[in-house]
């Protein structure tokens, strides 16, 4: 079964944003290619109960199961070891990604205390959108009572725009509450 916002954007999204953005070829609107979840552990990534959390606590919110990553290089001011676990992460494509858009942007973001919506600075030179949720518990897949310590996580969505504008029309589309007004 096809999620809900894929068919919304197959029918209804491309058609506006081809208005919108004046492009002539329906292959030119701009979509979703991934979307990247991406937790960083710091002290906690060497403890293996810490760990083994975050990672049952990331498998919930995306529904797959995610992969620990390592740090690349040893530096000794952030006292990180070549090699030792620094993070988890996810990468999210097809139905799957879909479904996390449904959920964090009807669900997720509306469960934010005092959100007044994602800033439109977060589109880099790549014209893919990122941003930061201060805690993982705003999803509901998430059991507040088993949480050892609430943690942040950093949502990229990588898109085939070919602007700034066009990122933030296609994010407006999927209904991403963006200001302009700098958080």
């Amino acid at each position: 079964m096809t999620p809900r916002l894929k068919e919304i954007y197959k029918k209804e999204i491309i058609s506006k944003l081809l208005t919108k953005l004046s492009v002539k070829n329906k292959h030119q609107v701009p979509r979703i290619e991934k979307i990247i979840l991406n937790m960083g552990l710091g002290e906690d990534a060497s403890d293996g109960k810490k760990l083994k959390s975050c990672v049952d606590d990331l498998a919930l919110i995306s529904g797959q199961k995610p992969v620990i990553t390592k740090f690349k290089k040893s530096i000794s001011n952030f006292k990180t070891r070549k090699g030792s676990n620094a993070g988890v992460k996810v990468t999210l494509r097809s139905n799957k990604m879909y479904e996390f858009i449904d959920r964090l942007v009807n669900i997720a973001l509306p469960r934010i205390k005092d959100f007044r919506g994602l800033s439109s600075k977060g589109v880099d030179i790549s014209n893919n959108y990122s941003f930061g949720v201060k805690e993982h518990i705003i999803f509901p897949e998430v059991n507040f009572d088993k949480v050892d310590k609430i943690r942040g996580l950093d949502i990229t969505i990588v898109t085939t725009s070919e602007s700034k504008m066009g990122t933030i029309e296609l994010l407006k589309e999927f209904n991403f509450p963006i200001t302009n007004k700098k958080n």
